[in-house]
Parts: structure tokens; C-alpha cells; sequence
């Protein structure tokens, strides 16, 4: 009887977390234009046919990369501790900051990848990690609209101030956003079914404030220089 190659020793016992992070090695070692099935079947000591027992393809592996990197990130701020909505802030950016540098290559895929909803914004971009932030915010007396707006205000700055960052050690941040393929999901009933701030605050959360955002954050960069000079 053959032996199936994933059962043949330890290096080669596959689940889908493995695979996922042998993704990730092979993002920070090619880049993510040069994750293919085959170099991570390499990475894994396994021929490429046998990930799609755990992924349909490539653009499954992206996604579960990105899930992978933000995964836990609200576990890990509430294991911190923060006594006001600032120090939340503070807990939160300093967390995503932290996966941005440990994985620079990969980080820019937060950027670019679809997000659970069309009117989330990367890196915060799933309905359980902006239900989270909105929960806290109004728990600490934020009405709707200001918890929206700081939502948004947080994310430009991060993502912002992130993909500078890793660009400026090395990571190639050009053409990652073609690598996200496809919309975001046709229906999101179940998971905002969990999420009554994300719920009640959609219409706002989809509008367009670009413009305003811009000129807020500038004006609130411009003070920081005045009152520092």
C-alpha cells in the first residue's frame, strides 16, 4: 500500500493552520507575487495538490493569511487591560503595528484585500474586530456618529502610517492590491446578527467622508507640529 506524503513524518503532516503559515514563510521569503501552491508545497515538504484539501487555491490562501495576522487582535488588547477610550486606541494601533513589523511582506495584504463588508476599512476589516472598537467607544460615551467617524479617522491614520512604514523597510507594496479577486460576500445576515453597533451604524459606516477625513487628520497633524515647535 503507498504511503500519502502527509502522513509520512512530521514535516509533512498538514492541517490548514500549517498551511497558512507555510504561506507566510513563503510571503516573507518571494513576496506576495511570489506565493504560488508549488512554494508552499515546498515550504511544507509536500506536492502543491495536496494544500487544496485545506484551500480552494491561491486566493483562499490570501485570505486566510490576512485572517491569520489580525486574528485575535481584540483577544489580545483585552488581555492588556486599558482604563479609557485612549488607551484603547493607543492598545489597539500598537497591536497592528506589531503584526505590520513582524510580517512587513505580508501586512500590505491587509490593505488590499476585500473587506467582510465593502463599507469596512483595512487593517480593522472584519465585523468582529469594528464591533469591538465601536462597543468600546460607546461604552465610554461616544455617540454613534463620533464612534463612526473615530473609526474611520483611526483606520486612514493606520493604514496610512503602516504601509509607509513597511515600504520604507523593504516591502514591495506595489500591485498587492491586484492579488484580491472577487467582492465581499453576498450576504453578511449572520455575522452582523452579532454585531448591533456595526448594525445600527451601517449607513454611516458606508458613507463616503474621505474628503473630511483628510482634512481633519491634516489639522490634527498640523497642531501636533505647532504645539511640538
Amino acid at each position: 500500500m503507498t504511503t500519502s506524503p502527509e502522513s509520512t513524518g512530521s514535516r509533512t503532516r498538514l492541517d490548514r493552520e500549517r498551511v497558512v503559515h507555510g504561506a507566510i514563510e513563503v510571503i516573507a521569503a518571494h513576496g506576495v507575487d511570489g506565493l504560488t501552491m508549488r512554494r508552499v508545497g515546498q515550504e511544507l515538504g509536500v506536492e502543491a495538490m495536496a494544500l487544496y484539501r485545506y484551500v480552494s487555491g491561491r486566493d483562499e490562501l490570501l485570505e486566510a493569511v490576512v485572517d491569520a495576522l489580525l486574528g485575535g487582535i481584540t483577544t489580545k488588547v483585552e488581555a492588556q487591560g486599558f482604563d479609557s477610550w485612549q488607551g484603547y486606541l493607543q492598545a489597539l494601533a500598537h497591536e497592528v503595528r506589531g503584526v505590520a513589523l513582524t510580517h512587513p511582506a505580508a501586512f500590505p495584504l491587509a490593505a488590499t484585500r476585500h473587506p467582510e463588508a465593502p463599507w469596512l476599512r483595512p487593517p480593522l476589516r472584519s465585523i468582529a474586530v469594528v464591533e469591538h472598537f465601536l462597543a468600546t467607544l460607546t461604552g465610554a460615551g461616544f455617540d454613534d456618529t463620533a464612534a463612526v467617524d473615530a473609526y474611520k479617522l483611526f483606520t486612514t491614520f493606520l493604514i496610512g502610517s503602516l504601509l509607509l512604514e513597511v515600504a520604507a523597510h523593504g516591502s514591495d507594496i506595489a500591485g498587492v492590491g491586484q492579488a484580491g479577486k472577487g467582492g465581499a460576500p453576498a450576504t453578511l445576515s449572520g455575522e452582523l446578527e452579532d454585531a448591533p453597533h456595526v448594525r445600527r451604524t451601517q449607513q454611516r459606516l458606508s458613507k463616503d467622508t474621505s474628503k473630511q477625513e483628510f482634512e481633519v487628520g491634516l489639522e490634527a497633524l498640523i497642531d501636533r507640529i505647532e504645539r511640538s515647535f
